[in-house]
């Protein structure tokens, strides 16, 4: 987590520079890219408790987090900020995505019951044992996905 943290500041530092011009209050206890990372770290890490993300950000990486009103009244102050950002980033994967291939849905396709598994001559090996979570059940077969932009199905073989 320490890492990831360490990461995901940096690459947000870095955007913000290039996105954010706009110098802050000196009298701040924390830059806009702390906030936001803050804003991260308690999604990923604490269920969205921000209050938790605060104390572990103080305690283990040294930001000087003011207290929840302040933390809330900056970050609202934040929100064309954020907006720019994650607008940012959608280009910066848009172009790091060359295939314009998107998937948007699977879907499990069974060969057979799970009872006749030893018995079936199609497929065989375990790689063909899935998970159907919508349904709660197991499976034993192909995994289709529907992919968005060259408009086809293919089979994947499902693997644990």
């Amino acid at each position: 987590m320490k890492d990831f943290t360490i990461a995901i500041y940096c690459f947000v530092d870095d955007l913000l520079l290039k996105i954010d011009n706009k110098s802050i209050d000196k009298r701040r206890k924390l830059s806009n890219s702390q906030v936001i990372t803050t804003v991260i770290i308690s999604a990923k890490y604490f269920y969205g408790n921000q209050t938790s993300a605060c104390g572990y950000l103080a305690s283990h990486h040294g930001f000087n987090v003011p207290d929840k009103s302040n933390f809330n009244r900056i970050l609202h102050s934040l929100t064309e900020l954020i907006a720019d950002l994650f607008s940012a980033l959608g280009v910066i994967f848009k172009n790091l995505n060359t295939e314009s291939v998107y998937l948007i849905d699977s879907f499990p396709v069974p060969v057979c019951k799970n009872i006749r598994i030893c018995r079936t001559k199609i497929v065989q090996g375990k790689e063909f044992r899935g998970f159907n979570a919508s349904k709660r059940e197991y499976f034993y077969g192909f995994k289709a996905v529907r992919r968005f932009g060259s408009c086809d199905y293919y089979r994947k073989r499902y693997s644990s």
